[in-house]
């Protein structure tokens, strides 16, 4: 594609051998007119068209010669003011529609005047990811060891950090074989001999090595052998990352050592523990029984208690209602003799009445002894009389005699009904006392039964501790074997 303007005869002669090149050019005239785009751009614009039209509204590919290079930007100022200042090649990386390019801008001159540019594009997405391929590549060897070799192991470069760890200087290992790191008995070996052999076909070995520095003392490296491809897909040399694991691997071997001198006491100790555990699990079953029986007694034993405080309970309202029928007997007691002391004074009046009767009959006898004859009948009756007298006084002093009695009896039963009180009063209070102190033992009969089934829980769950502890020796006695095995195989590694 190309524009034949005719007053540019000059930059025609000079673009037309630009049409059979890889490179991918464009032309354009001192106006930003494009007069010319090569095959290479046309290929290149073409697999990103439509993503460029949809940010780019006159961007048309068919038309590209004879349309301006504003159609790439969205403020063609801001590019015409740059291109005009250009007086030497200028590169810019552009970004359009997500794509990224990189162009590179040589302004044309003819006898000092400007008669146009060459821009020259090229896909920036493979020197971006080139880019960032070297800024890993750039990390990874500022971390790890690395080396690089031919594909028959003869050293072509390495970096510091792996110079470090064999403690050689770069000039003194480029050119040297990789078997200046091996023990001479593994350098002369098949092994070694099939090492390089897989290397060379294209197969990556990965691993943990023992090396010798330059002292011939061993450091151990855990990295991986890396066969690089041309584009042909030939092995063409080969690039080791690694990182120094030496003292990784003689912390190891001290681990290995120190379980191989200690084992023997630690299963000796781990086998007591688990001795001693079967035997605080047997106790702890025993104990566990003996403290339910104990709870089961203590249950009985509150249980029993309760009963003989309800008894006692009973018995203080027996001894209370005694107490108030002692106290009432006493009452009417007291009365029966104040009515004997009544009856006394009864007695005293009958006496005094007879001793009246009996003068009275006296003085009708002397009466009737004057009157004679007359008073012979009147004499007869005062004898009756008398003898009346006589007769109540007897029955007086046989009544007075009876109260004296029942007076003697009534003091004798308030004298014992102040006993049976004081006696039933003691009692009370005895039963009163009985039955706090029941009620305290019942309290702490309940407490203590209650104190019981929480030791019996208790028992319980040392029981489960313990077997939970004898299970965890058991574990340990199985760690410490698998560690032991698992030393073993870090240091054969």
């Amino acid at each position: 594609m190309f524009l034949r303007p005719r007053n540019n005869h000059i930059l025609t002669k000079q673009v037309t051998a630009l049409h059979s090149l890889r490179a991918r050019v464009m032309v354009a005239d001192e106006n930003l007119t494009i007069l010319y785009v090569n095959p290479s751009v046309i290929t290149l614009l073409r697999e990103v068209e439509s993503d460029l039209r949809r940010e780019l509204p006159r961007f048309d590919l068919d038309h590209l010669v004879g349309s301006n290079i504003d159609i790439f930007h969205k403020n063609p100022s801001h590019q015409r003011n740059l291109l005009g200042a250009l007086t030497k090649p200028h590169s810019a990386t552009i970004k359009v529609a997500g794509h990224q390019f990189d162009l590179l801008v040589t302004p044309l001159t003819e006898a000092d005047r400007r008669i146009g540019f060459v821009v020259e594009w090229a896909d920036a997405k493979e020197r971006l990811q080139n880019l960032d391929f070297a800024m890993q590549i750039a990390a990874v060897s500022r971390s790890q060891a690395v080396i690089e070799f031919t594909t028959d192991g003869v050293i072509t470069r390495a970096n510091d950090n792996f110079l470090k760890v064999v403690g050689y200087r770069l000039d003194e290992v480029v050119g040297k074989h990789h078997g200046i790191f091996v023990e001479p008995a593994y350098r002369n070996s098949a092994e070694y001999t099939q090492f390089w052999e897989t290397l060379r076909r294209g197969q990556f070995l990965a691993g943990q090595y023992k090396r010798l520095n330059k002292s011939g003392k061993p450091v151990w490296i855990e990295g991986a052998y890396n066969p690089i491809f041309d584009e042909k897909g030939k092995v063409t040399k080969v690039v080791k990352f690694a990182t120094d694991v030496t003292a990784q691997v003689n912390l190891l071997s001290n681990l290995k050592l120190m379980i191989d001198k200690n084992f023997g006491e630690i299963e000796h100790a781990v086998q007591v523990s688990n001795h001693e555990a079967r035997a605080a699990n047997s106790a702890a079953d025993a104990t566990s029984a003996s403290v339910q029986m104990l709870a089961a007694s203590a249950e009985e034993l509150a249980a029993s208690i309760d009963e003989i405080s309800q008894s006692m309970t009973r018995a203080r309202t027996a001894t209370d209602s005694a107490f108030e029928r002692t106290a009432s007997v006493s009452e009417n007691t007291e009365r029966l003799a104040n009515a004997a002391q009544a009856m006394n004074g009864i007695v005293g009046l009958i006496n005094n009445i007879a001793s009246q009767i009996n003068l009275l009959a006296l003085n009708a006898t002397i009466e009737a002894a004057r009157a004679g004859e007359a008073g012979k009948g009147f004499a007869v009756v005062a004898s009756e009389v008398k003898n009346l007298a006589n007769q109540s006084a007897k029955a007086t002093e046989q009544i007075s005699a009876e109260i004296e009695g029942i007076q003697t009896a009534s003091t004798e039963v308030a004298s014992a009904l102040s006993a049976i009180r004081d006696s039933v009063t003691v009692v009370r209070e005895h039963v009163v006392g009985t039955a706090s102190a029941v009620e305290e033992q019942s309290a702490v009969t309940r407490t203590m039964s209650a104190n019981m089934q929480s030791a019996s829980q208790a028992v319980s769950t040392v029981n489960a501790n313990i077997a939970a502890i004898s299970a965890a020796v058991q574990q340990v006695d199985s760690v410490v074997g698998k560690t032991k095995e698992a030393a073993e195989v870090l240091v054969r590694t």
